[in-house]
Parts: C-alpha cells; sequence; structure tokens
C-alpha cells in the first residue's frame, strides 16, 4: 500500500523546527554575540578601548552610569584643555629653567620671582597674576607633582564630562587659590597649580563621598584612602616649607591648596556629580555658583580696601 506522505528527510525537519527569531543578537561592531574568541562580556572579544572606558566608568560613575557611558563613551573631543594646561606649564617652567639664570633645577630661584606670572602682594593691581601664577613652578618636585597629579586625575574626567566642566572647576580652583592667600596669607608669594589640581581633587573626592553606596565598595574605600593620604602628605610638606625652613626669600603660601580644594567640593561636586545632567535645573548649581561669586566679590573688596600687604 501506497503511503499519502512520504517520510520526512531528518535534515530538512530539524530546520524547520527552528524557530526563525532565535538568532544571536549582533554587537555593536555587527558580529554575532556568539561568535568565538571573546571574553569579559559573553563570547564577545573586548578591544582595549572599550575597557578602558569600563575602568574609567568603575572609577568616575555610580554603578547604574556605567552602561550610559560607555554608550556614549568617545574620545571626540580628545581630553584636549588638560593636555594644554600641563604642555603649558611644562613649557614655562623649562623657559625659567634653562634661559634663565638658575643655580639650580631643583629649585628655582630669582627667575621665578621675578616673573611677570608670579603672584605677589606687592603687585596685585596687576590682576593677571591672580591666574598666571599657575604657570610657575619652584622646582622639579612642584611641577611633576602637579602634573602627575592633574594628569592622572583631570583625564578620565575630562573624558566623562567634557573639557568645558573640568576647565571650569581647575580655573575656578586657580582663582579661588589666589583670591584665598591674598586674603589669608597676604605676605607670602604664590606659584604653581595646586589651586587647579586640589580643586579636581575636591570635585572627585565629594563625588567619591556621596555617591559611596552606588559604586563598588572597595574601589570606594580605596579612592577615599587614596585621596586623603596624597592630600595630607602634600599640604603637610607644604606646611613645612611655609613654617619650618629657614630658606632665604620669599615664602611660598600654602593656602592655595585650601582654597581650591575648597572651590573643587562646592562647583567641582556639582559638575562631576551631574553626568548627563541639566545643570541649569539643579538648584545645587545656582546654589555653588551664588556662593563663588559672593567669595569672588569679598576677596576683591578685602584687596581694595582691608588688605594688610
Amino acid at each position: 500500500m501506497d503511503r499519502d506522505i512520504e517520510e520526512q528527510d531528518p535534515l530538512d525537519r530539524d530546520i524547520e523546527e527552528q524557530d526563525p527569531l532565535a538568532v544571536d543578537p549582533l554587537d555593536r561592531d555587527g558580529r554575532q554575540m556568539g561568535d568565538a574568541g571573546g571574553d569579559d562580556d559573553g563570547n564577545r572579544k573586548v578591544g582595549c578601548c572599550e575597557r578602558f572606558h569600563r575602568s574609567i566608568s568603575k572609577w568616575m560613575l555610580p554603578e547604574e552610569l556605567h552602561e550610559r557611558y560607555r554608550e556614549r563613551a568617545n574620545c571626540c573631543p580628545p581630553p584636549i584643555f588638560i593636555i594644554l594646561i600641563s604642555i603649558g606649564e611644562l613649557a614655562v617652567f623649562i623657559y625659567y629653567a634653562v634661559w634663565k639664570p638658575q643655580k639650580q633645577w631643583v629649585t628655582l630661584g630669582e627667575g621665578i620671582w621675578n616673573s611677570p606670572l608670579t603672584y605677589k602682594s606687592d603687585r596685585r593691581e596687576e590682576a593677571w597674576r591672580f591666574v598666571s601664577y599657575m604657570f610657575v613652578h619652584a622646582g622639579v618636585e612642584h611641577i611633576l607633582g602637579n602634573l602627575v597629579m592633574q594628569l592622572l586625575l583631570g583625564i578620565p574626567l575630562e573624558l566623562v564630562h567634557k573639557g568645558f566642566e573640568v576647565g571650569m572647576v581647575y580655573m575656578a580652583g586657580v582663582l579661588a587659590g589666589s583670591l584665598a592667600s591674598s586674603i589669608f596669607d597676604p605676605h607670602s608669594a604664590l606659584v604653581g597649580a595646586s589651586g587647579g589640581v586640589y580643586a579636581l581633587i575636591g570635585g572627585y573626592f565629594m563625588n567619591a563621598v556621596v555617591n559611596f553606596r552606588e559604586m563598588i565598595p572597595l574601589l570606594g574605600v580605596f579612592r577615599i584612602g587614596a585621596i586623603v593620604i596624597i592630600v595630607g602628605t602634600d599640604v603637610g610638606f607644604a606646611l613645612y616649607r611655609r613654617f619650618l625652613t629657614h630658606d632665604v626669600g620669599l615664602k611660598v603660601s600654602f593656602v592655595a591648596h585650601i582654597g581650591g580644594g575648597v572651590a573643587g567640593m562646592t562647583i567641582g561636586y556639582v559638575f562631576f556629580s551631574a553626568y548627563n545632567q541639566k545643570l541649569l535645573k539643579d538648584p545645587r548649581f545656582w546654589l555653588c555658583i551664588v556662593g563663588y561669586v559672593v567669595f569672588l566679590l569679598f576677596a576683591v573688596l578685602f584687596n581694595f580696601f582691608l588688605s594688610p600687604a
């Protein structure tokens, strides 16, 4: 007896029974997620650039923002602000160390004290000195410390928050440092980019403290501990140079460290904790801006009418 239905080939039956929608999803490069040769993210191979951005997101952002940052992460524009500032500071240091007469590189002498960039209380009517002092450094250890800190911290911050935000925080720290020094240590000179560096540190520190619960606990403890150790060591050394050494010449103020740090803990905190948010609608932003402007006005009036220098 002939069969009405011919027996179906097993291979054809397997193909028909497969779910047409059961296809491996594609990654951002157009490859199937099931491709061989991967690690970290299932079977997908993760490149060096993506690993780099993953590390930045872990160190700079709360855990809930990691994925959003990685989706938008790119190096356009590159961290140009902090790199250009660092190049400028290094160029000025080399100029005074090489082309100006110096006895040694470790601690520069008359070249920087007579520089038109250095802030000195008796020349404070030259307003540019309140900002230009950041380009002048007192020696090798001084500039190396500032460059290392601002590059290690500034480049990741600028990749996350872009150059405008990092530039605003950095310059706010520089200006706050010189104005605070003119009020609380009016007879001392001021050189170095510590005000800007401490503004970055202050903003990063507040971000780490406020978002501690949303971040990986071990990284949070390490970040806060590292900042406390670095800041404590640097401020302690600055206090030693200011009060305990008997070097002949102008005394370098340490107050810029504190002024820059406070600026970072206010303005820097708002900028660095508001990833992908509209700051103009954030009341914390206006509170910090108003507080900073009030401090600027008070410092300017103090230097005009009340300064003992």
